[in-house]
């Protein structure tokens, strides 16, 4: 793994991390994960193989990241405070964050380092996988939809609990 592969892994952990102390939702919540995961789609996703069984293995570990995500967002204690909506991750948010997270490096770790090379090799021609683009396609797409879906239910919920404003009151002269 490269520095800078270490360093947005790290980052995105970092993320779920302080979100375990409560804090406010604002605008930073959501652009910060989205503009890291857009920096790591953007360096690593060139493109979508569609040959052989690529969309399956694609569209499998989008689902994954989807499922995590999810119940990420649904493990986020979300609740109003005067004026303002706090969240805080639980620790069941964290840890399918870390398990997200983990797999992947774990994964990319084992491939380079471990000899898990010849194993994917072998599993790819076995389901018709056709080439290294497709896994690295599908595990920059399973953190994305990650982090999009958790946002999103984070969002979503945080709706429900968004502070009624009064109207402002006009004043007339007659």
């Amino acid at each position: 793994m490269t520095t800078t592969e270490w360093i947005t892994d790290i980052a995105l952990l970092l993320i779920v991390f302080r979100q375990l102390r409560e804090g406010r939702l604002e605008l930073r919540t959501f652009l910060l994960p989205l503009g890291i995961v857009a920096f790591v789609a953007y360096s690593y996703l060139d493109t979508i193989p569609t040959a052989g069984n690529d969309l399956v293995l694609i569209g499998v570990l989008v689902a994954v990241g989807a499922a995590l995500g999810i119940a990420g967002g649904v493990y986020t204690r979300v609740r109003t405070d005067g004026e303002h909506i706090l969240i805080k991750a639980g620790a069941v948010a964290a840890v399918l964050w870390v398990v997200g997270m983990g797999a992947r490096m774990g994964f990319q770790l084992w491939v380079e380092h471990g000899g898990g090379s010849a194993d994917v090799a072998r599993f790819s021609a076995a389901h018709q996988i056709t080439s290294d683009k497709a896994w690295v396609a599908a595990f920059v797409l399973m953190a994305l939809t990650e982090v999009v879906t958790r946002l999103a239910t984070i969002f979503i919920r945080s709706r429900s609990h968004a502070v009624a404003r009064p109207a402002p009151v006009l004043s007339r002269t007659v």
